[in-house]
């Protein structure tokens, strides 16, 4: 039997609620002429008042942006009339929670209400025993309904200890056969909507990193940073802003290259259309799921 009042569900549990009034905050934030920096700053910085951490760099996807963009250190970018993705994830103690809402100020009501809707279904199908299938099939019938296409090659997964992409992956379509979901799994479910074709494509532009693995390094602007990632964020994503080197982008290209750290290229919609997206994380409970994010 699996104890639901065990220290990492309480953990759990506290990094939801801290993430579900930072994330509703933030989107209410996100207007046209306001800078993307000042929105993630500012919500990073709110979890951390609140006594959690950014379990990742919070993500700002606009338009055909799907996942992985967030801004560089002096960025001056500023809303338009965009379709614009928050991604937030918290954790305490490496314990995690992860959320996304569309904010749509491109006037594209119904794809930003497909996503949602579609996280709605997948909430009421997914349980103990249930094949993680079922759930992309729920997402997928939904998105279909609403003419539009789940983007099929990014999925929700798991989520571990200072992991944050674990398996089960829980699919955006129907699959024959997938993983299924047992009692006190920790799962993050996140439908993608989109008016194009459904696939996306690695873009050019990297701001988020993760540890691949220590070890040593010649250069010693490199190692700081690796002293640095390693103390602070572990296995966790972190964005290149983060770091304390002026120097850090070249750094972080020299522990690339020695395959230490890799980076998350932005993800986009391969056809340049409009991607939304709607996301909570769930505790599967003995007969239904707990959503710590609401």
């Amino acid at each position: 039997d699996v104890d639901f009042e065990a220290e990492q569900y309480e953990k759990c549990r506290e990094a939801g609620e801290i993430l579900a009034q930072v994330r509703d905050e933030a989107a209410e934030r996100v207007e046209v002429g306001v800078s993307h920096l000042e929105v993630a700053e500012w919500a990073e910085n709110e979890i951390r008042e609140l006594g959690g951490e950014p379990a990742f760099p919070v993500n700002i996807s606009i338009d055909e942006e799907a996942a992985h963009a967030t801004p560089e250190r002096d960025d001056d970018t500023t809303f338009g009339e965009e379709m614009v993705n928050l991604d937030i994830g918290v954790h305490v103690d490496g314990w995690l929670a992860d959320t996304a809402v569309t904010v749509d100020l491109s006037g594209q009501d119904e794809l930003a209400a497909a996503s949602a809707e579609a996280l709605d279904a997948a909430l009421e199908v997914a349980g103990p025993g249930v094949d993680v299938g079922q759930i992309g099939a729920a997402v997928e019938d939904v998105i279909e309904g609403y003419g539009f296409n789940p983007v099929v090659n990014l999925t929700g997964h798991g989520l571990g200890h200072w992991e944050q992409h674990t398996a089960p992956n829980i699919p955006n379509r129907e699959v024959a056969q997938g993983a299924t979901l047992s009692p006190g799994d920790v799962v993050a479910i996140e439908p993608f909507a989109t008016d194009g074709r459904g696939k996306v494509k690695e873009g050019s532009s990297e701001e988020i990193f993760a540890l691949e693995r220590e070890g040593n390094i010649r250069d010693r602007t490199a190692r700081q940073v690796l002293d640095q990632v390693t103390e602070e964020f572990k296995t966790l994503p972190f964005a290149a802003r983060w770091l304390d080197s002026p120097r850090s982008k070249m750094a972080l290209r020299r522990l690339k290259q020695q395959d230490m750290v890799h980076g998350y290229p932005v993800l986009k919609e391969a056809e340049g259309k409009f991607v939304s997206q709607k996301e909570h994380t769930v505790i599967v409970t003995d007969d239904g799921v707990e959503v710590t994010t609401r």
